[in-house]
């Protein structure tokens, strides 16, 4: 390094350039380096990058100050500028980031090349250059060619210096380390042998801390309970240990369980927790104050949680009813207290929760209760205080979950009726916050969901609209907020393809375009992100049904194509997705409906039993599922439909009619309705169909495909005229500029197709 250069005073020690997505490297990577402590006896030597310094800080990390423009803010140049190293966290997300590629191009810009570091955290080095592995590529082009005379990249190659976090490589201390040597410039050996110095010492006085704090625990609550029947001097010196008991407790739980954690020391993680449980199981809940009442409950909790992340459910449970015990008492002497009412609201979610998570949904239907039930005592606090009204919001949310999980679907729609009542009052008192918003959208997209399984066309589109409305509306607020604009393009998508259900194939298409730009942009954004991947595929799979139906075959094509390129690379890297196969045989389905259309019947077929092979085991695990449900029936149908043996079809159609007649979850549901009169036509029961016919007809479902079966059978389908005015009066509240309704393009004679109707269970789910 030219001395000019090690002489040099910068303002940074390193620069750390990432993408986005590995926000949690960069995070680890940047309190790595700054409370790294440079052993004693190579401080102040001299080598060519300097002179080394007790402590390697300040770290640039400021992604925040990226230009909306082409170029690096002005900030971040400067930064560049002033640091002495650069280290890239490198992956495919990196790979693939404009911005990442710019900073590294301009640190080399500025004759240090030499200077810059690798953290490989995911991907492979080079993947490029292998035929079909290009995704993984984990190093940006800077970082791979040699930077010209003229400042641009040539086509000479060049070798990173590169340290490999992945798990059977370096991992992450290791990689530290040689990060931290290279920044030096000094002996990988040395660092390392006074690291496991380090470690040991460390290790040797975090399990001494253990054991003294536990033993000073114990007799300052020893001290308490003995000088608790003392004198009223005696009785505020118990209180005072007490409390110094508590807080040396809160100490074990807090920063000791996350050094512990750190070291991956979960054996003594657990030790104190048991320790601390028995220590608080002994106290009494008297002659204590009630704000260390209410932090003996937190501490119960955080217990409880770190067991449940463990996988210890009863024990968690055990933790959480002794938190609640102490937060009863505390809300039943308080009522008026919010903060009381609302921490003991919260317990008993948790124990509902747990109890969920352990298959018991009875139980957890009562947890649930239980916690709605406590803020009722404070129901005036409750309807004049946001925060009260939000966790109400909460819990009736928690509620109809599990009523719908167990099939009540009215007294779900109940529980989310109270949930947006509640959401909707305490949003009103705080517009501005978006966390109160999204409840608000929540609900009524739980109550879209509902209405559609119920049958309720009209209402589900209206609910749905209302929360597209709430979304777009954060969207536009916070366009940098990518996960909003992923939530944005899920609602757009549901309601979309409900009102193709209701014939307005026109507005569905396009929603559903939208959908699919949005995702099309994200994954650019976010390439790894397979969320997004999996949208992207779902909603082109859903397109592409609508597009065939109306005609455009070659965009249909198209659409599809893209959702199973996707699909496939998705479970080829996790074949026991189950969503991802699903998803996958879907398109399959999609993909035969095509091919019939088309007059290839026999690769028509073969796409068709890919696809229920892949379903066919997930409804047997699952029967009552709604999506396998409607997807394993609409894969039977569409294989019976290109089959050329007559039995074999009709004992298809006849299992796929056994299978929808016995289901359990609403019968009301039009997409299941549509399905049975598809069976029973293809049987030619037609007068078995009639009434379904009539009740489908009623409901306003106007599917394409639906009716243009009706029309291959010269079955009279009229439309309701009724319904379509419901619709139509339904404004278009996501387009506030637009004075168009909703709807206001209902099909009577949409374009012919093949394929019974079918719309994926609503996916906006709240966490």
């Amino acid at each position: 390094m030219p001395k000019s250069l090690a002489d040099r005073a910068f303002a940074y020690r390193a620069f750390i350039s990432y993408s986005h997505r590995d926000k949690t490297w960069a995070d680890w990577l940047h309190k790595a380096l700054e409370t790294y402590r440079v052993p004693s006896r190579l401080v102040g030597a001299e080598t060519a990058a300097g002179v080394i310094p007790r402590r390697l800080l300040p770290i640039f990390r400021d992604r925040d100050e990226l230009a909306s423009a082409h170029d690096l803010g002005r900030k971040v140049n400067a930064a560049l500028a002033q640091s002495a190293n650069l280290i890239v966290i490198c992956s495919p997300a990196s790979a693939a980031s404009r911005w990442v590629n710019e900073e590294v191009l301009a640190f080399k810009r500025l004759g240090r090349a030499e200077r810059i570091f690798c953290l490989i955290a995911d991907g492979e080095p080079n993947a490029s250059d292998i035929a079909g592995r290009e995704n993984e590529e984990c190093f940006c082009p800077a970082l791979r060619f040699q930077l010209g005379a003229d400042g641009q990249l040539t086509s000479e190659r060049t070798e990173p210096i590169a340290a490999d976090a992945r798990r059977g490589r370096d991992g992450k201390p290791n990689a530290k380390l040689k990060l931290i040597a290279g920044m030096l410039d000094v002996g990988l050996d040395s660092l390392k042998q006074r690291e496991q110095h380090r470690r040991m010492r460390r290790m040797t006085v975090v399990t001494a801390l253990a054991v003294t704090v536990m033993a000073v625990t114990i007799v300052l609550a020893v001290f308490a309970l003995v000088s608790r029947h003392d004198a009223v001097i005696a009785q505020q010196a118990a209180e005072r240990r007490q409390k110094q008991a508590d807080g040396l407790v809160g100490f074990m739980l807090g920063d000791l369980n996350d050094k512990l954690a750190q070291v991956d020391r979960l054996d003594i993680m657990q030790a104190v927790d048991d320790k601390a449980m028995a220590y608080f199981e002994s106290l009494p809940t008297t002659d204590v104050n009630d704000t260390a009442l209410a932090q003996r409950a937190k501490a119960l909790e955080k217990i409880g949680t770190v067991r449940r992340d463990l996988g210890n459910l009863n024990g968690a449970l055990s933790a959480f009813h002794a938190s609640a015990a102490i937060s009863s008492k505390l809300a039943a002497a308080a009522p008026s207290d919010k903060k009381f009412q609302v921490a003991y609201s919260q317990i008993l979610a948790w124990i509902g929760m747990t109890h969920w998570q352990q298959g018991a949904l009875e139980d957890a239907q009562q947890d649930f209760e239980s916690a709605k039930q406590a803020l009722h005592p404070s129901s005036d606090q409750t309807h004049a205080d946001p925060a009260m009204q939000l966790q109400l919001s909460y819990v009736d949310d928690d509620i109809g979950h599990v009523l719908e999980a167990r099939g009540q679907f009215s007294a779900a729609a109940l529980a989310y009726q109270d949930m947006l009542h509640e959401a909707q009052k305490a949003a009103a008192a705080k517009p501005d916050d978006v966390e109160y918003q999204v409840a608000v959208g929540t609900a009524h997209n739980n109550l879209g969901k509902v209405a559609l399984q119920r049958g309720d066309l009209a209402t589900a589109i209206a609910e749905y609209g209302a929360d597209d409305a709430i979304e777009t509306r954060l969207s536009e607020r916070d366009p940098r907020n990518n996960n909003q604009r992923d939530d944005t393009l899920r609602v757009h998508a549901i309601l979309g393809r409900t009102l193709a259900l209701a014939g307005d194939s026109a507005t569905g298409i396009r929603d559903l375009q939208q959908s699919v730009a949005m995702a099309e942009q994200l994954s650019g954004f976010e390439p790894r992100d397979t969320g997004i991947q999996e949208h992207l595929a779902i909603y082109s799979s859903q397109l592409a049904r609508l597009q065939r139906l109306n005609g455009d075959t070659s965009a249909a094509t198209s659409s599809n194509a893209k959702a199973r390129t996707i699909l496939l690379a998705l479970t080829s890297k996790d074949p026991g997705n189950q969503g991802w196969e699903s998803d996958y045989a879907e398109a399959l389905t999609e993909r035969a409906a095509e091919l019939y259309a088309g007059k290839h019947v026999e690769l028509a077929r073969e796409s068709a039993q890919k696809a229920l092979d892949i379903l066919a085991p997930m409804l047997a695990k699952h029967p009552d599922e709604r999506g396998t449900l409607l997807a394993t029936i609409t894969a039977k149908l569409m294989l019976a439909s290109v089959t050329a043996d007559r039995q074999s079809a009709h004992s298809l159609c006849e299992a796929a009619l056994q299978t929808l007649q016995a289901v359990k979850v609403d019968g009301n549901d039009p997409r299941l309705l549509a399905l049975q009169v598809e069976a029973l036509l293809s049987l030619r029961r037609a007068a078995d169909a009639q009434p379904l016919i009539k009740q489908l007809c009623n409901e306003g479902y106007r599917d394409a495909g639906f009716v243009a079966l009706l029309q291959r059978e010269h079955i009279p389908y009229s439309v309701n005229s009724t319904f379509t005015q419901r619709i139509v009066g339904i404004p278009n509240s996501d387009k506030p500029n637009e004075s168009k309704p909703l709807g206001a393009k209902l099909q009577s004679h949409p374009s012919t197709g093949s394929d019974a109707s079918k719309v994926h269970e609503a996916d906006h789910q709240p966490e």
